[in-house]
């Protein structure tokens, strides 16, 4: 019954673990020293790439699983936001912890659509960009849980 859902789930997270993969020399270079003016920018553009991708699983699962995904002004938020909590049509779908994690990765993202890059401190952004791959593998076990709890 979810096969669609599936097949989109696994296209998007082979998408994301492309995107770390594309760019896993500068993020493991900047595990050791500081990145460059130029770098900072790149940087922060792949974690708003990342978090994109993340969102769009989840819009995939509220449309998908609850009919509709959130609608007006503060969608992002209320789209998060119901996917740590149960649903009358199923489980959730990230535990509240990781739902709290991506919050920060959502939060860069507005800060990233609306600040000019020479705003952007590395020290605000280190800690998301040095755990998007422990991120990415935390999304990916915790949706593969959903997906096997509502069935084949």
């Amino acid at each position: 019954m979810w096969d669609s859902l599936r097949k989109q789930v696994a296209t998007d997270l082979e998408q994301l673990r492309h995107l770390l993969a594309t760019h896993h020399r500068l993020l493991s270079k900047v595990r050791d020293q500081e990145p460059s003016v130029d770098e900072v920018p790149a940087l922060a553009a792949i974690l708003h790439s990342f978090y994109s991708g993340v969102e769009r699983l989840l819009k995939r699962v509220a449309v998908e699983v609850d009919g509709a995904a959130p609608r007006g002004e503060f969608w992002h938020t209320e789209l998060l936001e119901s996917m740590a909590k149960a649903s009358p049509k199923r489980p959730a779908v990230l535990t509240e912890t990781l739902g709290e994690t991506l919050q920060e990765y959502m939060d860069f993202r507005h800060v990233f659509r609306h600040a000019y890059t020479v705003e952007l401190r590395w020290r605000k952004m280190a800690p998301l960009a040095l755990t998007m791959q422990a991120t990415l593998e935390r999304v990916e076990h915790e949706l593969s849980a959903f997906l096997n709890a509502i069935g084949p």
